[in-house]
């Protein structure tokens, strides 16, 4: 039977409605208690975080949308025994404050991988072919008579692509594109041993924006990334190369990319992040032909997101029955 260290029912605070599969693992475990905010569309106000945990909080299940801080964790106090977030990163979470008082924080590691990827390669395809363009012209009237070079994009099928950062979903986007004929360049720190089985070259940065058609960033979001994507690195690309950002908005200087985009530095973009999300509706962005945005649907499939849901809340059963936490980040 789970207890809280004050003798009491181990409870649980869920920051959203997240689905039902996740939720039941956790109310079945006897002597739990829990709160789940009652909205999937919006986030819960940190004002009513700070509340919930007021009234006592052994586990903290958060998203992606609520910062979990000093301030958030002071309120929940020395009760407080686990953070568990329901996503891969978690640049959201003061992770030094955890660690300084031995909290542990769980999360949802490599649950993604393949639906980022898949979307990573239909968001490529997407803008290559302009379907932005073609879909608002079958809707607005302006598909007229058949014209020869009439919304011409960009063939993916044996062109070049540079993935910068080969991780888990680098590897995975490479060996989709290779069905497709498609020369696979990488660059990063270090070589990467997966790579010859998947026939992906290591080149110089330089060298990957100066050859590849398409340009794919897959690394995670740090203080060496934020931002890597400016003015100076679009203008070593292609003229015609297509920017393709599945990863995080922060990676890229977004006044930058407009610029590139507006100016012809690049050919076009699809972005699945942005910053700030949703983006606003008056964004130069959204007024840009070139520019394919879709609101950060990478992991969107009911599957995945049931699996992360899942993996989170496992987090939190785990602590509850004083077992070790089965997806712990390391601090």
């Amino acid at each position: 039977r789970a207890m809280s260290g004050s003798g009491g029912p181990f409870r649980v605070v869920v920051t959203r409605n997240i689905p039902e599969v996740a939720l039941k693992l956790i109310r079945d475990v006897p002597g739990v208690e829990m709160y789940v905010y009652p909205h999937r569309d919006k986030a819960m106000p940190r004002e009513e975080i700070k509340e919930e945990l007021k009234k006592g909080c052994d586990g903290l299940l958060c998203l992606l949308t609520d910062k979990i801080d000093k301030e958030i964790v002071d309120v929940a106090g020395p009760r407080l025994k686990i953070v568990s977030t329901m996503s891969v990163g978690y640049n959201h979470i003061e992770t030094a404050v955890l660690k300084d008082r031995q909290i542990p924080l769980g999360f949802t590691p490599d649950c993604l991988t393949e639906t980022t990827a898949d979307l990573t390669v239909a968001l490529l395809m997407a803008t290559a072919r302009r379907f932005g363009e073609a879909i608002a012209a079958a809707k607005d009237g302006s598909w007229g008579t058949w014209d020869p070079l009439w919304l011409c994009g960009k063939d993916v099928h044996s062109s070049t692509v540079g993935i910068v950062g080969f991780g888990r979903i680098g590897q995975a986007v490479s060996k989709r594109l290779k069905a497709f004929g498609c020369e696979i360049l990488y660059t990063g720190p270090r070589k990467k041993p997966e790579a010859e089985a998947l026939g992906a070259v290591f080149v110089s940065e330089d060298e990957l924006f100066a050859r590849s058609d398409f340009v794919v960033p897959m690394f995670p979001l740090n203080d060496a990334t934020r931002g890597f994507f400016n003015m100076s690195r679009f203008k070593k690309m292609r003229k015609d190369c297509i920017f393709i950002n599945a990863t995080r908005g922060e990676v890229v200087v977004q006044e930058d990319l407009v610029a590139a985009l507006q100016q012809g530095v690049i050919g076009a973009a699809g972005l699945d992040v942005t910053v700030p999300e949703p983006l606003p509706l008056d964004s130069p962005l959204l007024q840009l032909p070139n520019c394919v945005i879709l609101p950060h649907i990478g992991s969107a499939t009911v599957a995945t997101r049931e699996k992360m849901a899942t993996m989170a809340a496992s987090n939190i059963v785990a602590c509850a029955q004083g077992k070790p936490v089965p997806f712990l980040a390391k601090l």
